[in-house]
């Protein structure tokens, strides 16, 4: 279900103020499914779990057009002073 957390500077943003953390997850996730995971691994329970999908974007590299792959990710928010370690 979860395929990595998504590090960028807006992700890191909403950590530090609101305690969110934001996960590449699989296209046939659920909610439900996403916060077991979280709680099986990380050993903390979210009080909300949402997912949006990713559009895929067009891209033009050296000449060549192509297309960047979509997906869906998750934003999982925890209590406050409840933490996620990331290595």
């Amino acid at each position: 279900m979860l395929l990595g957390i998504r590090v960028t500077e807006k992700v890191s943003l909403l950590a530090e103020k609101n305690n969110v953390y934001t996960f590449n997850v699989s296209s046939d996730a659920n909610k439900q499914n996403v916060a077991q995971a979280i709680m099986h691994l990380y050993k903390v329970k979210p009080i909300k779990v949402s997912i949006m999908k990713v559009p895929s974007k067009r891209v033009f590299v050296r000449g060549k057009r192509g297309v960047k792959r979509g997906g869906r990710k998750a934003y999982v928010f925890f209590k406050k002073g409840e933490k996620v370690e990331i290595s």
